[in-house]
């Protein structure tokens, strides 16, 4: 831990679990705790036992440390009236984690009154200046890597990264989650949000996490997947992680019962059988990847429902599948990593 205590700002998204996917990952995952949600559209209840405030004043008397913006927003950028809640956190003496992509440190006004204060910005999707192409030594390293992919954004595929690393961990594995968005840079501490990156070097910069991860002592690495190969607005990012990180195995992720592309009406899902197979086509060539199971997001569903979709994603790919958040990750990581020929 590194002596954070987190206050989420919310506003309005505090029970939304796709725009706010932000503050419930922290709220799961994060190593530091989170002692309060700034969300006064619920002020006075709780979300799993944290309070929720109507206004920084109020989440005072819990000693947060840090704001960090729990949500997602239009474009990535901020509402004006968040900008009041922004300066309200500063003037309170609170560091602020952002993950938009409009950055902090670059306002010139939240940057003044942060030095006024003493406190840091800090810019998770900010990525890093020197990014390149890759170099190839995401072929060299000497670790089996993962990669998360969907059918879908927003289907879960950070969490099923992180819950498969747990799982890997637990039995002893040198196992390293590797964030590649801000949710998962506030979680692990590191990382590089490669939705931000300039195109060309994005298959670099998924290079270089991959060789940090490993760095880090990572022999099985976890890679959060980002977008998604079918949809029309995010199948860059997809394809330029896909080719960067250089997996030796992909999961597939993906909600049951979805049949078009979210937001986008009109745009039909590929059944998974076809998912399947075009991520097998669309890997690396110097590396060519196999899905080696399927992970359910099965919230919306009740268990009985949940293990028939389950049963149904097994019949129609001849793969295993599971939920591992719902139903552990055992399932999932014995055939990935039999695929991936990793002892345990």
């Amino acid at each position: 831990m590194s002596g954070k205590r987190y206050l989420i700002l919310a506003e309005g998204r505090s029970d939304d679990p796709h725009y706010g996917k932000t503050a419930r990952g922290v709220i799961h995952y994060a190593v530091d705790p989170t002692v309060a949600i700034l969300d006064s559209t619920h002020a006075g209840e709780t979300y799993n036992g944290i309070p929720i405030v109507a206004t920084v004043n109020d989440a005072l008397c819990f000693n947060p440390t840090t704001a960090i913006v729990g949500v997602a927003t239009q474009g990535g950028r901020f509402p004006p009236e968040w900008r009041d809640l922004l300066k309200s956190s500063i003037a309170k003496g609170l560091d602020v984690e952002n993950g938009l992509h409009e950055f902090l440190t670059d306002d010139a006004e939240m940057a003044e009154l942060a030095r006024r204060h003493g406190v840091e910005l800090r810019d998770l999707r900010k990525p890093p200046s020197d990014l390149n192409v890759p170099s190839g030594e995401n072929l060299q390293i000497p670790a089996r890597i993962a990669l998360m992919v969907g059918s879908d954004c927003a289907v879960g595929k950070k969490t099923v990264a992180i819950e498969l690393d747990r799982e890997a961990r637990r039995r002893g594995l040198a196992s390293v989650f590797v964030p590649t968005g801000q949710t998962g840079i506030a979680i692990a501490g590191w990382g590089i949000a490669v939705d931000a990156v300039v195109s060309d070097f994005l298959a670099g910069a998924a290079e270089r996490l991959v060789v940090e991860g490993f760095r880090r002592g990572g022999e099985l690495l976890f890679v959060e997947g980002q977008g998604s190969l079918v949809n029309p607005a995010y199948s860059g990012v997809t394809l330029g992680l896909m080719h960067g990180s250089a997996p030796h195995a992909f999961v597939l992720c993906h909600i049951p019962g979805t049949v078009e592309v979210e937001g986008y009406p009109g745009h039909p899902l590929p059944s998974l059988p076809e998912l399947v197979e075009l991520h097998e086509r669309m890997a690396l060539p110097a590396r060519p990847a196999r899905v080696a199971c399927v992970a359910l997001n099965t919230l919306g569903l009740d268990e009985d429902a949940a293990r028939a979709a389950i049963a149904d994603a097994e019949a129609r790919t001849g793969l295993p599948a599971d939920d591992p958040v719902r139903f552990g990750g055992k399932k999932l990581l014995d055939p990935l990593l039999a695929l991936m020929s990793v002892k345990w």
